[in-house]
This record gives structure tokens, C-alpha cells and sequence, in this order.
């Protein structure tokens, strides 16, 4: 389970301190698939970073099962059990992808395992386990490896940091397909993507909504999905969602 208590992160611009998350208070239970999104600079980026270790909050805490991993670096946060995958994914000239799955399990891999996880994000595993990780690979290609290495870690908690960018249509419905199997088959673990999506929107069990720094809504996304999309249940949500907020 992920906690974040009064987590706040600002940088100086020439005339102040500009704060682009403030005092967020967010809890992600295990086994959970959560969507974190909102408008373009509200924080979403920001905050999957500060998870990942790689910026540091200016203040409150991040716990992790209870332990504060607030003053752990991006290295330290990946050994407590936090997977980071980039917008864009890193190419490895020289690297084959085996080595690279093998690497990021941190420990011996037998090819059996690597081909399974090859499988699972729905690549042909004999296609791909010798390829080297380079520009002959597509954006969905590589993005698609990227998650199974995050399979391949198995790690308490996985963020997706709008993994969307980038792709062509094809690789997105493909990408769509692998998060419902990783949605089906979550145990051990939690997902926390961030993407403004509807097909992503729809796989999730919570959806988070943050706009200038801050939390603006929150819930099961069968509450949270209508008043983003406007659709004619759009009132009985907010009906419910207000009722909540009285009670």
C-alpha cells in the first residue's frame, strides 16, 4: 500500500516559489489498478516522479507498507518494490532484449520466464528475444517491452507514466489489450498510470483527478468516469458523489 501525507513539491522560478503539488494526501491499497489524471500541468507527471524518487518533495511523506521511503533515491524506491516506465522508453544500442528482461528482474532468468513475459505483453516471443532493444524497434514495440520488464521486476507497485505518447493507433490498441490482462491478473501489487485516456480511464478500478497541485476528485471509476465524460449517467453520479461528500 502506497500513502502520501501533506506531499508537496515547488520550484523557484525568477520572482517565487511556484508549487505544483500541494499538500496532497493519497492512498493506493494493493492489488488496485489506479488512474491518475486531470488538464495538462496540474501535477500528474510530477507526482509519478515524486513516487519514483525521481524529484524529491519539498515536503510531507511517502510511505510505502508503512515504511517512509521519502529520503530514498530512485534506486533505493526501485529495491523497496517501485517500477517507473518512462513516457518514452530508453533504447539500448548493443543490449538484447533478453539481457535487458534478465537485468531487470534482478536475478538469474532462464529463457522459459523471459519468453513468457514477452508473451503476456503480447509480443511473439521468438521474434523478439534476440532483438537488441535500438531504432529498429517501434515506439509500441519498445513500449511494450519496457512493461515487461516492469513484469519482469515484480514489483509492489508499477506506474505508467502516460504510456500512450508516442504510439500509433495500432500499438495503442495493443497497449489497451495489455493493461487488461495486467488488470485481470494483478496480484501482489498495484498500478498506478498516469494518462488521460478513456480506454485507460475505463480499465480502472479508482480514478484520481488532479488539477493545480491538488486532488479534485476521487473514487471507483464507475462514480468518478461520467463526470469526465459528460455522458447522460453524468447526474446520477454527481448525485452520488455529492451525497458522499454530505454524509
Amino acid at each position: 500500500m502506497l500513502t502520501l501525507e501533506n506531499l508537496s513539491f515547488g520550484v523557484q522560478d525568477e520572482k517565487s516559489q511556484k508549487e505544483i503539488i500541494r499538500n496532497l494526501n493519497l492512498t493506493i491499497e494493493s492489488n488496485k489498478f489506479v488512474v491518475v489524471t486531470g488538464p495538462n500541468g496540474g501535477g500528474k507527471s510530477t507526482l509519478a516522479k515524486l513516487i519514483a524518487g525521481i524529484e524529491k518533495p519539498t515536503g510531507g511523506r511517502i510511505l510505502l507498507d508503512g515504511a517512509d521511503i521519502t529520503e530514498k533515491n530512485i534506486t533505493e524506491r526501485a529495491q523497496s518494490g517501485i517500477s517507473y516506465a518512462f513516457q518514452q522508453p530508453v533504447r539500448f544500442k548493443g543490449i538484447e532484449v533478453f539481457d535487458l528482461l534478465r537485468l531487470a528482474s534482478g536475478k538469474e532468468l532462464n529463457i522459459t520466464d523471459a519468453c513468457q513475459y514477452l508473451s503476456e505483453v503480447g509480443l511473439c516471443a521468438k521474434d523478439y528475444i534476440k532483438r537488441e532493444v535500438n531504432d529498429s524497434l517501434s515506439g509500441g514495440e519498445l513500449k511494450r517491452i519496457e512493461i515487461a520488464t516492469v513484469l519482469a521486476r515484480g514489483t509492489k507497485l508499477s506506474i505508467f507514466d502516460e504510456p500512450e505518447a508516442g504510439i500509433d493507433l495500432w500499438s495503442f490498441q495493443n497497449l489497451i489489450a495489455v493493461f487488461e490482462r495486467m488488470r485481470h491478473n494483478i496480484k501482489n501489487g498495484s498500478i498506478l498510470i498516469i494518462s488521460h485516456q478513456e480506454r485507460i480511464l475505463d480499465i480502472a478500478d479508482e480514478i484520481v483527478v488532479i488539477a493545480n497541485g491538488q486532488i479534485s476528485m476521487q473514487g471507483p471509476k464507475d462514480d468518478i468516469l461520467p463526470h469526465l465524460l459528460g455522458t447522460a449517467s453524468a447526474v446520477d453520479a454527481c448525485t452520488k458523489f455529492y451525497n458522499k461528500e454530505e454524509a
